[in-house]
């Protein structure tokens, strides 16, 4: 194809993934003009006749858009990602898999092996390597790193509470210049719980289901702005541009005070959404999310600003009602064409900008003919905003609950097409009430805004520590370079962010409570969780134990297939020797299958299954290794037994192939492979398809690409060998009977037997029924605990883990299939 012709195509996509993009990262920052005004003039400070304030608010409004969303993530933040993905646990992600910072359980280097578990190995700065031993030689720090992570995804969690209510209270509250303040203030509270209450109860169709039509209402509500901010700008005030100067903003300071240094609280809400552009990065590209806030959201914004700021500098009588409706005029849309005439000097490059596609005035005229279609674009608008953090705050539990931060709760995808879309019920259920509430409690966009501003500045603050330490570790820099970026972004975000704490008693202390609320449950819960995997790990038992059990000790072998589930890598766990210690039989075919998180967005299907023997061949005992992505969609039940099966046949077939002329648990060298523990290597079994048994001849569909030997895990040192497809590559292998001795022939021929008898005895153990075996949990406290240890975990641990979803629930096993063993756990 001619390379014009590809270049084109490319720029064919990225204007179109710009466009979809509108609707499910700008809805938030797009509707920011509703409630920014009105939230700065709440209280502080008050529009005079002098216009120092509203001009400073404009100056620091435009100022704080160009150097937040469009210098710090359109141009930074926006390449930290990880494969591809972005938001807290991308960057936190990528920090671990280049420091050893991660306080995740069941590490094993094999992980490192992975395809999206890439490192970018530039020579490290002396400086660089030096701020990376000091982060993994203290695990303090590794706890701070952790705890501020959960901090970020809170306050996450609690703007996916307060955007959706403020959103749609300020596109509601528009009614209040059309009806009487009687009627006013029982018709906004109601409207407004209502669209609510129809928003979540629709979130379980899913956003594709509706998303065709997010992407034009932005767009729409975009264009709307910015014409009635060039409309505003012409009639009102042109000259409203020189505002933009930075003077303006010290010379707002200085005659507002603290008054305005306590506005700062309302202006920051200018940028609130901008988060989703890095967090939703997976959706979309770099390139598409740049061009689309650069040449559209961010000149459309620039615009609705400057309109309303023109719209108040001539009108002062109704500075009680400062707000987006109040410059919105009751007109016919009668188009003139028309050139402006400006004042002496210079026009503007911004107005000029927009006047060269069209000189558009619209004129005066009786009623509100424009009014009621702005309002309902306004609320359509708030609605895809709303929509868009709701989805992001379902994404970022949901990767939380991966890496064993949050309890477990049901996830329901609502796309098969889609990746990524998902639906919590507990969650969205628990959001509209407490959203409700909200409305109902706080009534007004002053509180409102104070408290989502706060939970706003504080993603952002954790977003930039976490980007420095990237740009050390990551890309390797100079800390000067990291040091410079936290500075000049950190003391702007903490200029904000002390603005908001002011406002503490005035709807602040809202994130903050429920901040400290979830970062207790998630910390809590993730400390748990690593207190009872320690706790397996020190009591495992030895494969000796399990190869001397049998007929001799009474223990008999069913038919079936035992599916034993267990966070260890390694070793036997204890709920399973408990098991047999209490009913003296397991399944003729025995398989150790842990379902593990790995510190990567995605990990390939061909990649996924790590599987090995335990014990002798003869044994029929098996250990698997399932490896998820932080964004990956987790298997049903039914899809996961039928692979894994598939999976334990392919690694057999590989395994006696691989065994033809050396013992399946011998390392090249000839030295035992993990003589501790008795296990033999395990092999990464992808989308390999290994057919027929080996005869006189026998072709093979693939070849291996990469061996790894050597990848210890945590606690023992294990083989990885991986076996990758490659497309059209076939080799035949003849075996010649006449250049074969007769013992060698007799060893094939054994060989084969023994393949096909442990197949077929693999396929008649499927067909008996697969159980599935966990662990039945119950934590407590050893004694001489702390206080607060006990309450965390006789309390708090037990509370969650009773009122969660079980494991059992969280793999779909059906009851019919499902053996729990009781494990008391005392850590």
């Amino acid at each position: 194809m001619d390379p014009d012709t590809i270049k084109k195509d490319s720029w064919k996509t990225f204007l179109l993934l710009s466009y979809q993009s509108l609707g499910v990262v700008y809805g938030d920052l797009g509707i920011s003009p509703l409630y920014v005004f009105k939230s700065t003039f709440a209280d502080d400070i008050h529009h005079s006749e002098t216009n120092e304030e509203i001009f400073g608010v404009l100056s620091f409004v435009f100022w704080t858009l160009t150097l937040v969303p469009l210098f710090k993530y359109v141009f930074v933040v926006l390449r930290a990602d990880d494969n591809g993905e972005g938001g807290t646990f991308a960057l936190y992600s990528l920090i671990c898999r280049h420091a050893k910072v991660s306080l995740l359980p069941n590490r094993q280097v094999a992980d490192e092996a992975l395809s999206t578990y890439k490192l970018e190995h530039p020579p490290e700065q002396k400086n660089s390597s030096r701020v990376k031993m000091v982060l993994e030689k203290y695990k303090l720090l590794h706890t701070a790193l952790l705890i501020l992570v959960l901090l970020g995804t809170c306050m996450v969690i609690g703007d996916g509470l307060l955007t959706p209510a403020i959103s749609v209270f300020s596109a509601v509250s528009g009614l209040e210049l059309s009806m009487s303040k009687e009627h006013h203030q029982y018709a906004v509270i109601p409207i407004t719980c209502f669209i609510l209450v129809c928003l979540f109860a629709l979130q379980h169709y899913g956003t594709h289901r509706v998303g065709f039509f997010f992407a034009p209402v932005v767009l729409i509500w975009l264009l709307c702005i910015s014409a009635l901010g060039i409309y505003n700008i012409f009639q009102w005030n042109p000259h409203v541009y020189q505002a933009l100067s930075p003077y303006y903003m010290f010379k707002f300071l200085k005659k507002t005070g603290k008054d305005g240094w306590m506005s700062l609280g309302g202006i920051l809400l200018c940028i609130t959404g901008s988060e989703a552009m890095f967090a939703d990065l997976g959706h979309f590209s770099y390139t598409a999310i740049q061009i689309a806030f650069t040449f559209l959201v961010y000149p459309a914004l620039i615009l609705a600003y400057m309109g309303q700021a023109a719209y108040l500098s001539m009108h002062h009588d109704n500075s009680s009602q400062i707000g987006f409706y109040v410059s919105v005029p009751g007109v016919v849309l009668e188009i003139q064409f028309k050139t402006w005439v400006w004042p002496t000097g210079s026009a503007p490059a911004l107005g000029s900008l927009w006047l060269s596609a069209a000189k558009l005035i619209l004129v005066h005229s009786q009623g509100e003919t424009v009014r009621w279609p702005v309002l309902i674009i306004a609320i359509l608008a708030s609605v895809v905003g709303s929509q868009a953090i709701i989805s992001g705050t379902f994404s970022i539990i949901n990767q939380s609950q991966s890496l064993g931060c949050f309890p477990r709760v049901k996830v329901v995808h609502t796309s098969d097409k889609i990746h990524g879309q998902i639906y919590i019920p507990e969650i969205n259920w628990i959001l509209m009430i407490l959203c409700i509430a909200v409305t109902i409690g706080f009534r007004d966009t002053k509180h409102m805004g104070n408290a989502s501003g706060l939970a706003v500045m504080a993603v952002m603050l954790v977003t930039t520590c976490l980007t420095s330490l990237v740009i050390i570790l990551c890309w390797h820099k100079p800390p000067i370079v990291a040091l410079s970026f936290l500075l000049f972004f950190g003391f702007i975000e903490l200029l904000y962010f002390s603005a908001s704490l002011t406002k503490f008693r005035e709807g602040a202390w809202l994130p903050i409570l429920l901040a400290l609320f979830l970062m207790t449950i998630m910390y809590v819960w993730h400390y748990a969780t690593i207190k009872k995997y320690e706790f397996d790990l020190h009591n495992k038992v030895s494969l000796e134990w399990l190869l001397a059990l049998g007929p001799s000790l009474g223990i008999s072998r069913v038919p079936g297939i035992g599916l034993v589930f267990t966070d260890l890598t390694s070793g036997i766990p204890a709920n399973f020797s408990r098991f047999v210690t209490n009913l003296p039989a397991f399944h003729r075919v025995l398989v150790f299958v842990c379902v593990k998180s790995v510190p990567v967005p995605y990990v390939p299907p061909a990649e996924r299954y790590l599987v090995g023997r335990v014990g002798p061949a003869t044994h029929r005992s098996y250990r698997c290794i399932v490896r998820y992505g932080y964004r990956d969609v987790h298997q049903d039940v039914d899809s996961f037994e039928s692979e894994l099966v598939g999976r334990l046949a392919d690694f057999i077939r590989y395994d006696w192939v691989r065994t033809n002329d050396a013992d399946s648990c011998i390392e090249d060298d000839g030295s035992r492979s993990v003589a501790s523990s008795g296990e033999c290597r395990l092999t990464v079994i992808g989308n390999v398809a290994f057919s027929g048994t080996p005869a006189y001849e026998m072709e093979e569909s693939l070849q291996p690409a990469s061996v790894s030997l050597g990848f210890p895990t945590v606690e023992s040192i294990t083989d990885v060998i991986e076996m990758e497809p490659i497309s059209g590559t076939k080799r035949r292998v003849r075996f010649a009977i006449d250049d074969e001795s007769e013992t060698e022939i007799d060893t094939r021929s054994d060989t084969d037997m023994q393949l096909q008898e442990e197949l077929e005895e693999l396929l008649a153990a499927q067909q008996s029924g697969t159980a599935f075996i966990l662990g039945h949990s119950h934590v407590r406290a050893k004694q001489g605990s702390s206080l607060v240890k006990r309450l965390a975990i006789n309390v708090g641990y037990n509370f969650l883990r009773r009122n969660c979803r079980g494991a059992d629930v969280a793999l779909k096993v059906p009851p019919v299939s499902l053996l729990e063993v009781g494990m008391v756990y005392i850590v």
